[in-house]
C-alpha cells in the first residue's frame, strides 16, 4: 500500500504513475485470445468441446444437458432458495427493473418549418448474449444487472453463457436466470464463449450484442470482437475511490476499501482524506479486517500491491481534480456535504453520496447498474443501461414542395463534393 501526500515534491510523479497503471491484460493474453477466437470460428462446437475441457475440466458430450441448462432447472433452483435469499433477489430485481424502465428513450416524430417530417424510432436488438463469470466470480447479481436492462429494452432472445468448472453449476445464478426470464443458458465460459456468441456455432446461434463482466481473457475477447457484435464495454479490474474526512468511523471506510480489493488481486482501492491521523487509522482498520475476512488472500494482495492512501489539504479543493484524473469505476463521497464535492466531479462510473451509502449497496439493491467503466474509461463511457440493447433509426419524409426548397442546396453540395449521381438523384425530381 502506498501513502502519498499532496504536498510532497514528487507527488505529481507518483500520482501520474497510479493514473497510468492499467492493471489489465498484456500482449500474451491478446495473442492467446486471438487464437481461441480463430479456433471457435473455424471449428465451432468441436472447439468448444476442446476448450471447455482444457480450461474448465467440463466435458461437453452428445448429451444436450452437458451443454445447456434448461428453464426447468432454473425454476427448480429458484424454488429451492431459502426465503431470505429469494426475497433479497426478488427485491433486487424489482428495484433494478424500476430504475431501468426510467431509461427507456422516447421516439421522435415531427415536422419542421418547411413541412419536412423528421424523427427517430428506437428498437431493441433481436438477441443479446450475457456473460456471467464462474469460479471466484459466480455472482447472481451480475446476471440481474445484465439481463434486466435487456428485458426492459425488449430484446427477443436472451442468451447466458457461464462456465461450470468440473460440471459444477451455481444455483443462485440459475435462480437469477429464472427471475429475469432468460431464454438460454449455455455451460461455456471464457474467451471461447464470447467467440461462440459473436460468430455462432452448430448449437449456439449468434447474438447482436454481448455484455457482462469477466476475466482478462473475456475482456480481451470482447475488445477483439467489437464490430462483429456490439459490446457494452471493455471492463478491467474493479476499482473504488473513497473520499472521506475524519468524521467517518475508520472501520467503515476500511470495509469500503476492501469491498473492491476482495474481487481480484488486480483490483484497486484508493482513499483520499484530509487528515494524516485518520489515514493511519484507516490503514490500521484495514489490517484488522484483512485478518478476519475469508477473502483475505485476494484482498491483501490487491491492497498491498495496488492500494493507495492520499492525504490532501482540502477535500473540496483538492479531491475533485484527483478524482477526475482517476475517472474511477466507483467514487464514494463520505462527508457532511457530499453534493459540494460531487458537483465538481465530471468523470466517474457511479457515485455514492454520504456516510450511509456504501458502494456495496449499489452492487445489489439500489437500482442503477453495477456494470461500470473501469481503467479510466469513465472519461468517455457510462455504465450498462437499456440503451446498450437498443438502436435508433432516423427517418425523413419530404413532399414535392419541401424537396423544391431543400433540393437545390443538396445539388450544390453534391456537385462541389464531386458526386454527380448524388446531385442527379435530387435534380431529376426538381
Amino acid at each position: 500500500m502506498r501513502r502519498l501526500n499532496a504536498n510532497s515534491e514528487d507527488f505529481a510523479k507518483q500520482f501520474a504513475r497510479i493514473v497510468n497503471d492499467r492493471r489489465e491484460s498484456d500482449e500474451n493474453v491478446a495473442t492467446d485470445v486471438r487464437a481461441i477466437i480463430q479456433q471457435v470460428r473455424q471449428k465451432g462446437d468441436d472447439a468448444l468441446v476442446d476448450l471447455s475441457m482444457r480450461y474448465d475440466k467440463h466435458a461437453l458430450t452428445a448429451d444436450l444437458s452437458s451443454w445447456r441448462i434448461g428453464k426447468d432447472q432454473c425454476r427448480a433452483a429458484f424454488d429451492m432458495l431459502i426465503p431470505d435469499v429469494r426475497q433479497a433477489l426478488v427485491m433486487a430485481a424489482e428495484r433494478i427493473r424500476a430504475y431501468h424502465e426510467g431509461q427507456l428513450p422516447q421516439d421522435r416524430d415531427y415536422r419542421d418549418e418547411k413541412n419536412v417530417r423528421l424523427g427517430a424510432r428506437w428498437s431493441a436488438v433481436e438477441a443479446a448474449g450475457l456473460y456471467v463469470p464462474g469460479g471466484r466470480a459466480a455472482y447472481p447479481s451480475s446476471l440481474l444487472m445484465n439481463a434486466i436492462p435487456a428485458k426492459v429494452a425488449g430484446v427477443d432472445r436472451l442468451v447466458v453463457t457461464t462456465p461450470t468448472p468440473r460440471g459444477q453449476m451455481n444455483d443462485l445464478v440459475l435462480a437469477a436466470a429464472h427471475i429475469c426470464g432468460v431464454d438460454e443458458v449455455w455451460r461455456v465460459g471464457g474467451a471461447q464463449a464470447i467467440a461462440a456468441l459473436a460468430y455462432g456455432t452448430q448449437r449456439i446461434q449468434p447474438v447482436d450484442v454481448i455484455v457482462g463482466p469477466g476475466n482478462a481473457w473475456v475482456a480481451e475477447a470482447k475488445r477483439q470482437l467489437y464490430g462483429v457484435v456490439g459490446i457494452d464495454m471493455v471492463a478491467g479490474p474493479s476499482e473504488i475511490l473513497v473520499i472521506a474526512d475524519e468524521e467517518n468511523d475508520p472501520d467503515w471506510i476500511a470495509a469500503d476499501l476492501l469491498s473492491q480489493a476482495e474481487h481480484d488481486p488486480s483490483s484497486q482501492s484508493i482513499l483520499i482524506t484530509d487528515d494524516e491521523g485518520y489515514a493511519a487509522a484507516v490503514e490500521d482498520a484495514v489490517d484488522v479486517l484483512l485478518a478476519q475476512i475469508d477473502t483475505k488472500g485476494v484482498a491483501r494482495q490487491s491492497w498491498e500491491t495496488h492500494g493507495v492512501v492520499i492525504v490532501v489539504d482540502s477535500l473540496l479543493d483538492d479531491a475533485p481534480a484527483l478524482a477526475d484524473r482517476l475517472a474511477a469505476e466507483h467514487v464514494q463521497i463520505a462527508t457532511d456535504d457530499p453534493e459540494a464535492i460531487f458537483d465538481c466531479i465530471r468523470h466517474a462510473g457511479s457515485v455514492f453520496l454520504g456516510r450511509h451509502t456504501p458502494e456495496a449497496i449499489g452492487d445489489y439493491v439500489a437500482g442503477p447498474n453495477h456494470v461500470l467503466p473501469t481503467g479510466r474509461r469513465a472519461r468517455f463511457s457510462s455504465g450498462l443501461s437499456v440503451l446498450d440493447f437498443m438502436k435508433r433509426t432516423s427517418f425523413i419524409s419530404l413532399d414535392e414542395k419541401a424537396l423544391g426548397e431543400l433540393g437545390p442546396a443538396a445539388v450544390t453540395l453534391a456537385e462541389i463534393e464531386g458526386l454527380p449521381a448524388h446531385a442527379a438523384s435530387v435534380k431529376v425530381r426538381l
